[in-house]
């Protein structure tokens, strides 16, 4: 072996990836270049979790049937273990969280996302296109005339809040709390989170349920033309959903349906402003925003990681990954893999067959990506026409503190007053 080969073979064993590395957090596409091209399988040093990075392999294992949901209500458990021994407790989490449709598994899974499909259907949200237009409308004439915004807190968090809202029938005045608990629980999705941010999921849970059981008390006397209304006719048809099955679900779909939106926009325009002439592209040409919101879910990815649970043997790239191991799938990392996509680190409106994989794959889907898609097109879409002149107002960018979700905490840009 030459020197320069054994050099290089000592870098590639002494690469380390770590997901909670601050830098990775920052920018997490050098590290998944260095993994795609050293060790595309790739086995975490602490907790002996599998890492894919290749476009190729994360598809293949979301198609291939050898793995299931990684249920997180069994870390939660833990926790929960942990905490009753000091006389504290995780219940409302632990009995919820294990109901959440990203969790569960075939036959169940099938059956909760078949009573709510169909409400997220394309055909139905395009019929709400003209509503979400309206919102968008009102919420940048609130700050036209300042010269500055936070596209985040002006933008991308009011709105989904308002349309998801609007379609489980929660009434304007609470869904600022319904959006602060939302944006508490998002942190269940990550691995690595204390005893003590359980404690403030486990209350939000609890509070957010109060809320609803009451709403739903409401529903079951006057229903009305709402979400929440047609899943208690499908509870009382055959028994098919249950109270917490029901609970579940309405916490999940406001909770997932802000923070996919919320990133899609926050990342999409923060790309425009780091990529002006695609910007003045889209502001030539509005037609292309489809095309346009497409590329920017895989140039930047609102959820960058899923994790799986094999259930049968797999072989990945030369290593056998054995059954009852876990395997985070980066999806971030495979939007951007070569092998799939020419100069996958350019944002290019013009490119073809942008297959990506922002929304994930096979039966667990994201629910709300038609959606999020609508909601995304019209806002970015919107504020580029009425204000073309936006620009950054500050390169210091901090993001939220999420590993599978990818989201700016804020987005502050200046604009000509009109």
């Amino acid at each position: 072996m030459s020197a320069d080969n054994s050099q290089q073979l000592t870098a590639t064993k002494a690469f380390k990836f770590n997901p909670f590395n601050k830098e990775f957090h920052a920018n997490p596409y050098p590290t998944y270049h260095r993994l795609r091209s050293e060790e595309p399988v790739h086995q975490l040093f602490v907790g002996g979790d599998w890492v894919l990075t290749r476009y190729g392999d994360v598809k293949a294992v979301l198609r291939s049937g050898l793995v299931r949901s990684h249920d997180q209500s069994e870390l939660i458990q833990q926790k929960n273990q942990y905490l009753q021994d000091k006389g504290k407790n995780l219940n409302a989490l632990v009995h919820i969280s294990n109901k959440f449709l990203f969790y569960i598994n075939p036959p169940d899974h099938t059956r909760l996302r078949g009573l709510v499909v169909k409400a997220f259907s394309p055909t139905v949200v395009e019929r709400m296109r003209p509503r979400i237009q309206e919102i968008v409308n009102d919420l940048l004439d609130q700050v036209r005339n300042k010269g500055t915004m936070d596209v985040i807190a002006d933008l991308a968090s009011p709105l989904p809040v308002t349309v998801i809202g609007k379609m489980l029938g929660i009434p304007n005045e609470a869904q600022n709390q319904l959006h602060q608990w939302s944006n508490v629980l998002s942190r269940i999705l990550d691995s690595l989170v204390s005893v003590e941010e359980y404690e403030i999921l486990n209350k939000a849970i609890e509070e957010f349920q109060e809320y609803l059981r009451d709403l739903v008390a409401k529903r079951e006397k006057d229903p009305q033309e709402d979400l929440i209304s047609a899943l208690i006719a499908a509870r009382e048809e055959n028994e098919r959903l249950s109270q917490d099955e029901l609970l579940a679900t309405c916490i999940l779909l406001f909770m997932t349906g802000e923070e996919t939106t919320v990133n899609t926009i926050g990342n999409g325009i923060l790309a425009l402003l780091q990529h002006p002439e695609q910007m003045k592209t889209l502001i030539r040409e509005p037609t292309i925003i489809q095309i346009a919101v497409e590329e920017l879910l895989r140039y930047d990815s609102p959820v960058q990681m899923t994790k799986r649970i094999v259930i049968d043997n797999l072989e990945i790239g030369n290593q056998t990954i054995q059954a009852g191991e876990k395997i985070i799938l980066c999806l971030g990392s495979a939007n951007r893999d070569p092998a799939q996509f020419a100069n996958p680190d350019q944002l290019n409106f013009n490119r073809c067959e942008n297959n990506h994989l922002a929304f994930g794959d096979n039966i667990h889907y994201c629910l709300g990506a038609s959606l999020a898609r609508t909601q995304a097109q019209i806002a970015i879409n919107t504020l580029v026409q009425q204000l073309p002149d936006l620009k950054l107002a500050s390169d210091k960018l901090e993001w939220r503190k999420n590993m599978v979700l990818r989201g700016l905490k804020t987005l502050p840009v200046t604009f000509t007053c009109r």
